[in-house]
């Protein structure tokens, strides 16, 4: 197969369907320098880098980002509660009643290894009253930010 950027979702098929032929091939094995390691590698840098645009995942959200490695550790609401100031605490915050602080973002980041990202993505809660927001917008430098990151707080 001649490698090529992806570009199409056709180039995308071909590169994802050449990867997983040279996966199952039983002949030859795919070491890192050998022609079809080398291949495979490739293919799999362009095919990350495609997906990446055209199918880009958001962090999960943070009560999720949580749960879900309560799960992966098997940990229960009473083993995290001394992270998140106790009990009544970690129900409210499992149950969205009460947000997370940056205390205890840094404590769950710290001792349970969940990304900073996604423990502070979500909070969608803040917002700005119109007129702040009004008022905020005219700084040429906080505009020029807030466009370059393509929201949709404009």
């Amino acid at each position: 197969m001649k490698i090529k950027v992806i570009k199409t979702d056709k180039d995308y098929k071909e590169a994802t369907e050449r990867v997983y032929e040279l996966m199952k091939s039983e002949n030859d094995l795919l070491e890192p320098d050998s022609e079809y390691g080398v291949e495979v590698e490739v293919l799999s840098l362009l095919i990350e880098q495609y997906e990446s645009v055209n199918f880009p995942v958001d962090p999960p959200d943070p009560i999720e980002a949580l749960r879900f490695r309560m799960d992966q550790m098997n940990l229960k609401q009473k083993d995290i509660a001394p992270l998140l100031g106790g009990e009544t605490r970690a129900s409210e915050i499992l149950n969205r009643k009460r947000s997370l602080t940056l205390k205890m973002i840094t404590l769950l980041n710290r001792y349970l290894g969940i990304p900073l990202e996604s423990l502070i993505q979500g909070n969608k809660d803040y917002k700005l009253d119109p007129e702040r927001k009004k008022k905020i917008l005219t700084v040429p430098g906080i505009r020029e930010i807030l466009n370059n990151k393509n929201t949709a707080i404009l």
